[in-house]
């Protein structure tokens, strides 16, 4: 057993393990796609530069969005944080399109 009282063999710790790994991978590349589209659109350089220096900054955005979601203490606060971070940065792309 560990210091949180979850069998680290048993059934539920194999899914929650599941669980924050297709998180992980779903969320965070969700994260850092909208992250990209807005810094893409509201980067004050040229348009192909602006849309590298998203692209570059995507993949920290991508690292870090990962280690956010196993770092939290349960999958459910790390999709909520996750969410969160998105439906921000959803609003954010549509309010800045809605300008443009």
């Amino acid at each position: 057993m560990s210091r949180t009282g979850i069998p680290r063999s048993g059934l539920s710790y194999r899914a929650a393990v599941a669980g924050r790994v297709v998180l992980a991978a779903l969320g965070g590349y969700g994260v850092a796609a909208l992250c990209t589209a807005l810094l893409s659109l509201t980067l004050p350089l040229v348009r192909s530069e602006a849309v590298t220096v998203a692209t570059l900054a995507s993949f920290a955005i991508m690292v870090g969005a990962v280690v956010y979601v196993f770092a939290a203490r349960s999958l459910a606060r790390a999709a909520l944080g996750l969410g969160a971070v998105g439906l921000l940065l959803g609003g954010g792309l549509w309010l800045v399109n809605g300008f443009a």
